[in-house]
């Protein structure tokens, strides 16, 4: 049995990792759980249901304490890093932002294997992750991710020639005009249900461009070997092409128990995580390239990612900064990319170096959120 720590756990990633916990019991013990502290009838229930003896939240730890009298609640903005260095086999991070980069390290470091579903923590600090994992330590849970990570079980690393994630392409994919859109528009994804944040990166599609520099610091594979595809149907999740001209590809209905499940459960698989894909009926998928010029977020970032030092945190931070600003209604969406670029022109060469450490890592955001947040001003509706 897997004793396991959940980072964010009334997100998408922490309720589908405790319906596995909960169709699995003789697998894994839930030891703590953190989350923001907004949703607080449903971490209360989460904590009741799997007798958690350790709760952390960032607000309302009042209203915590008093439904759970029996458990340890610790609060305040550090709660999940501390929480992520209690002694466990899995810490699953599934916060969202950059905020889960103190938690991976703390994790890390007292030797806590880490599932990964905070992609920001190797974006804004991936030098310092990598630093720190050891082997088998670091795992994939980003659908594309873990479908590269089994990919690459199908060859040696030398023989790979490039990795190749796929894009649902969002809902504006076969969008010409992307200078009306709403966001309740933006909003409506076709596959996926995730948060907002991540849904809007999914319609600018700068989530396949952090999903590029994070595969970079995951499988140390250069960003000119790193490509990305148009796959509507989100079943085929990522492919590693090698030498010989082959190609591995992983599919599995659009579902996140499979990743989730492989990673907090390495190196077995759970049986019966997610279902399977019906061959008993007809499929159609299909691959097509991005049109960088509607999408130019990839390319932005591929050059951030390439470039290195303090540039992919810049590119992440001033994202955030727009996409809350795009969901207030204060910009266009087509001002989330733009207004990025901007930041990362202006300070790209200032940010040469490689950040040190998390104090590093939060200095380059907080002057990439100034900018952005300076910008922004300029283009307000």
């Amino acid at each position: 049995m897997k004793d396991l720590v959940i980072l964010g756990s009334t997100g998408s990633i922490g309720v589908q990792a405790l319906e596995i916990v909960e169709a699995n019991p003789s697998l894994f013990r839930v030891v703590a759980l953190t989350a923001a502290g907004s949703n607080t009838d449903l971490l209360i229930a989460q904590a009741k249901k799997f007798n958690v003896p350790v709760i952390g939240v960032t607000k309302n730890a009042d209203q915590i304490k008093a439904a759970l009298p029996n458990a340890t609640v610790i609060d305040g903005p550090l709660a999940s890093t501390e929480i992520a260095a209690i002694t466990c086999d899995v810490v699953l991070n599934g916060i969202t932002g950059s905020i889960g980069l103190g938690p991976t390290l703390a994790a890390l470091r007292v030797g806590n294997r880490v599932a990964l579903a905070n992609k920001e923590s190797l974006v804004a600090g991936g030098e310092l992750v990598m630093s720190l994992a050891k082997p088998d330590q670091l795992l994939p849970v980003d659908s594309e991710h873990s479908a590269l990570w089994q990919s690459l079980m199908g060859g040696k690393k030398s023989e790979v020639s490039k990795l190749v994630l796929t894009a649902s392409g969002g809902p504006f994919r076969d969008r010409t005009d992307l200078s009306a859109i709403t966001v309740a528009e933006a909003l409506n994804h076709p596959t996926w249900s995730m948060g907002p944040v991540v849904t809007i990166n999914s319609a600018t599609l700068v989530n396949k461009g952090l999903e590029i520099i994070e595969a970079h610091y995951l499988f140390a594979i250069p960003y000119s070997q790193i490509e990305a595809v148009i796959h509507p149907q989100s079943v085929v999740h990522s492919m590693v092409e090698y030498i010989d001209g082959s190609t591995i590809a992983q599919a599995s209905p659009p579902n996140m128990k499979g990743p989730i499940s492989f990673a907090i459960n390495h190196p077995d698989r759970v049986k019966a995580a997610t279902t399977p894909i019906d061959w008993t009926q007809s499929h159609t998928w299909t691959f097509t390239p991005i049109d960088n010029e509607r999408f130019p977020a990839i390319d932005l970032a591929r050059r951030c990612g390439a470039l290195g030092g303090g540039l992919p945190a810049i590119f992440n931070a001033a994202n955030e900064v727009c996409v809350a600003s795009f969901i207030s209604g204060k910009i266009g969406f087509t001002s989330i990319v733009e207004t990025v670029e901007e930041v990362v022109q202006k300070l790209g060469g200032k940010s040469a170096s490689a950040p040190r450490d998390l104090s590093d890592v939060s200095a380059i955001e907080e002057d990439a959120r100034a900018i952005a947040t300076e910008l922004l001003q300029k283009v307000a509706r």
